[in-house]
């Protein structure tokens, strides 16, 4: 195991402890079956079982509902963490807490949070559902309909894309209660697993973050209550805004995670790698490649803590919730790339952890709003 993570000015010692009982608790239970869950593209049940009893699936629920009660801050911590050893349980973790149970706790009724926050806090993975096929970055394109029968509505329609799908038994979905009014009729659902004509679809079979399962949900008149609505009929489009400029920082911090993992297996690898009989780490040419890496690393790190700084602080975020994923998404990719290339050979197989790295911070450019997305929604509050 690495040695304990040293503190960084901007960390409180609460946050550094609890940045080091993450690492360790991904380093013995999670790194033993990374390769294992990459091969066979599946989450261990087991991994997500200890998730929950380490209280890491509610780290922002309120204490009365069984959660830590604690910052959105640490739950980018954890999701940094985890990531370094493994980008699939992190996104996993990411979503359970920067999205799901983020628009529990300022969306749902006082009914709602009672019956399932403690559910999320103890068992329940929640999932999020708003991509179809054709609607990603036009977000409000969905064709999913919801129809008022009365006391209940009846979804009909699919979802795409859907992370945690296969693990999920709640999942907040957008429909369409009125197409005609447009992105104003989109209202947001809680569906629950076992209710009837709802049922997940095929999985994506991926390039990276492969034992995260990525899923359809089919809705064939799928019955769901009214007491289910969350928020008001017709604001689901701004459930959804809001709850993705917070989630934009969570993958700002999985980039971050995995940034770090792939950086420290280069040095490890370029310490013990000899040619022209010495470590590949004594040339320059190795070591300001290394520089490269670590400057933008910083970079990443810095950006993802303040945009999360803002949000615990109520303070406007969005544009540095943009700005990090943009840049976080970026330079992992890169630095993953570049670790690629220091392991030559080595790096372009499977018996080596940087190939993995790479593919999996790919993604980060795509999810949760494609770097385009990004670049609009920056462009857009600068010339406001």
């Amino acid at each position: 195991m690495n040695k304990a993570f040293r503190p960084l000015t901007h960390l409180t010692d609460e946050e550094v402890a609890f940045k080091n009982a993450v690492r360790e608790f991904a380093e013995n239970e999670i790194r033993p079956l990374v390769q294992q869950m990459d091969h066979e593209a599946k989450m261990s049940p087991a991994i997500v079982e200890k998730l929950f009893a380490m209280g890491l699936m509610s780290i922002e629920t309120p204490e009365k509902f069984g959660g830590a009660g604690s910052t959105f801050t640490m739950s980018c911590l954890a999701v940094e963490e985890i990531a370094r050893v493994d980008g699939s349980v992190s996104v996993l973790v990411d979503v359970q807490n920067t999205l799901v149970t983020n628009a529990f706790l300022k969306w749902a009724s006082d009914k709602q949070k009672d019956k399932y926050l403690p559910l999320m806090s103890q068992k329940w993975v929640g999932a999020y559902a708003l991509s179809e096929s054709g609607s990603g970055s036009d977000a409000f394109a969905l064709k999913l309909r919801a129809e008022d029968k009365g006391d209940h509505y009846v979804l009909n329609g699919h979802k795409l894309w859907i992370t945690n799908g296969a693990e999920a038994s709640v999942f907040l979905v957008f429909a369409n209660v009125d197409p005609a009014k447009g992105y104003k009729g989109i209202t947001g659902f809680i569906v629950e697993k076992d209710f009837a004509g709802f049922k997940v679809g095929k999985k994506e079979d991926k390039l990276g973050i492969r034992a995260s399962s990525t899923t359809e949900l089919i809705f064939d008149n799928c019955k769901v209550p009214k007491d289910n609505v969350i928020g008001e009929v017709g604001k689901g489009y701004k459930i959804a805004i809001e709850t993705l400029n917070e989630g934009r920082i969570g993958i700002g911090a999985q980039m971050l995670g995995i940034a770090q993992g792939a950086f420290e297996a280069t040095i490890n690898y370029v310490k013990s790698r000899e040619q022209f009989g010495k470590s590949i780490a004594d040339f320059q040419g190795v070591q300001f490649q290394l520089a490269e890496m670590r400057t933008q690393l910083e970079a990443i790190r810095l950006l993802v803590y303040n945009a999360a700084r803002l949000k615990d602080a109520g303070h406007d975020f969005i544009e540095q919730a943009a700005i990090a994923k943009l840049y976080a998404s970026r330079a992992a990719e890169k630095i993953c790339s570049m670790g690629v290339d220091l392991f030559g050979g080595n790096g372009f197989t499977k018996e080596y952890p940087i190939e993995k790295y790479f593919r999996d911070a790919k993604i980060g450019q795509i999810y949760e709003g494609t770097s385009n997305m990004q670049l609009q929604t920056i462009a857009k509050i600068e010339l406001s």
